[in-house]
């Protein structure tokens, strides 16, 4: 007996009269909200990467002797400079 095949979405129960939800394209960045910022200090920075590791948006940029992070990018969570063994990132006030 051959199993007859039933779809499993049907797309005409989708109700025509929702309201449409994220329709435009928003340019904002997570930096343009974020009220503090991350600063690496250099001098502490033996680029161990543990910030890159537990960066939730990964905006940790490799330079050459630190890391340094992508503010367009950077929420200002803070995770990074509490998992810094080194205390070499610390939060600052974003100037208005």
């Amino acid at each position: 007996m051959k199993k007859q095949s039933v779809p499993l979405f049907d797309p005409g129960a989708i109700p025509d009269n929702l309201c449409p939800i994220a329709t435009d394209y928003s340019r904002m960045l997570p930096g343009d909200w974020r009220s503090q910022r991350p600063v690496v200090d250099r001098r502490k920075c033996v680029k161990c990467a543990v910030c890159w590791l537990y960066c939730p948006v990964q905006c940790v940029v490799e330079r050459a002797g630190w890391f340094d992070m992508n503010l367009a990018t950077c929420k200002g969570c803070g995770i990074c400079v509490q998992e810094c063994p080194h205390g070499a990132i610390a939060m600052i006030d974003e100037e208005d």
